[in-house]
């Protein structure tokens, strides 16, 4: 039988996932090259001019040598855009709400005259990708149910992303106060950071429970003007990952992830494959990525008071807490280990791509 041939091409942010991606796909019989996106296709409104002329050159290079049967894409860049013009079938992982952003960013970031020249060029590359790509694979079920409505014509399928269980262990974790709460979150959308703002009530009202933020982004000024105040918030800024990432979530009582919007956010995961109990608002895809009242506790948005109800429960009550960290750890294994994800992948691509 003759391999498929995928070539895949990544963003930085998550190159670390793809490349366990990558190599578990290489172990079951699909041959992958796996590349950083930008290495081989650029363009305006990128600033770096002299990779709009040099990276075509790369990419037709690498297409030339390694002949691959399909491309897969993380994000809708120039790179996806090369694919389609090579008439190489195109798979596109949907990570975020793209909608959702771009409306926030024509609203804020991008109000001005030459931003907005520049994000009405990349939503002109993306409508192109979604229209003309094989398939979108939104990242959780909230995700495909919001794509199917902004692209009713085009085939998707859910792409539950894979975790390596064994990367994710207890060791020596790091010197924090204790009771403690762990979050791990960035700050780069406020429609999802804002939410954290709740936690003035909660630091107010538990000022013997410690609060570590493990996150950074252009918003994390915001969020610290307000929480820094409280002498029971501390903030530890943009972590190392894995390693840094691993000592804290070995040391935190419980994990939570308060925000406004997320979709499968591999925090959340991590912190069950560290029997960590967790608490996170019922947004998104959130909802998947745990099993409430088994491994944690959903709640609401907005509602301080059943986040504090809920901190409260797990922290004087440590045999629920360990049962449901216990329960995490075998939820995560069960459901999202890179075997299971791979394998409903390669059924996608046998389905779509022919060889």
């Amino acid at each position: 039988m003759v391999k498929l041939k995928l070539l895949i091409g990544g963003s930085s942010s998550f190159f670390f996932h793809l490349k366990a991606f990558s190599n578990k796909l290489n172990e079951l019989g699909v041959e992958t090259k796996l590349v950083l996106d930008t290495d081989y296709s650029d363009g305006f409104p990128s600033r770096k001019i002299k990779n709009w002329f040099q990276t075509k050159k790369q990419f037709n290079k690498l297409i030339e040598e390694f002949k691959p049967d399909a491309i897969f894409i993380d994000r809708e860049k120039h790179f996806g855009i090369a694919a389609l013009e090579k008439n190489i079938p195109l798979i596109v992982l949907l990570r975020g709400h793209y909608w959702s952003e771009l409306a926030w960013y024509k609203k804020t970031i991008y109000k001005s005259f030459p931003k907005s020249i520049a994000l009405r060029k990349w939503d002109q590359i993306a409508k192109r990708i979604f229209s003309e790509a094989k398939i979108i694979l939104p990242i959780c079920k909230y995700l495909e149910k919001i794509t199917n409505e902004h692209v009713p014509n085009q085939k998707t399928d859910v792409f539950f992303e894979g975790i390596d269980a064994s990367q994710w262990y207890k060791t020596n974790g790091m010197k924090l106060k204790h009771p403690c709460v762990g979050l791990v979150q960035r700050a780069n959308w406020w429609g999802k950071t804002s939410e954290m703002l709740i936690l003035k009530k909660v630091l107010e009202k538990l000022p013997d429970v410690q609060f570590y933020w493990a996150g950074h982004g252009p918003f994390e000024e915001r969020i610290l003007t307000e929480l820094e105040k409280y002498e029971n918030f501390h903030w530890l800024g943009k972590l190392e990952y894995p390693n840094k990432v691993r000592e804290f979530l070995s040391e935190i009582d419980i994990y939570a992830l308060i925000t406004g919007m997320d979709l499968a956010p591999l925090s959340l995961k991590e912190a069950q494959l560290m029997k960590r109990p967790v608490i996170a608002t019922d947004v998104g895809g959130n909802p998947e990525m745990m099993k409430d009242g088994v491994t944690g506790f959903l709640v609401e948005k907005g509602n301080h008071k059943q986040l504090i109800e809920k901190i409260k429960l797990l922290l004087t009550d440590k045999k629920l807490s360990e049962q449901m960290g216990n329960e995490g750890r075998r939820f995560i294994e069960e459901t999202y280990s890179w075997e299971v994800a791979v394998k409903k992948f390669i059924r996608i691509l046998n389905l779509h791509i022919k060889k």
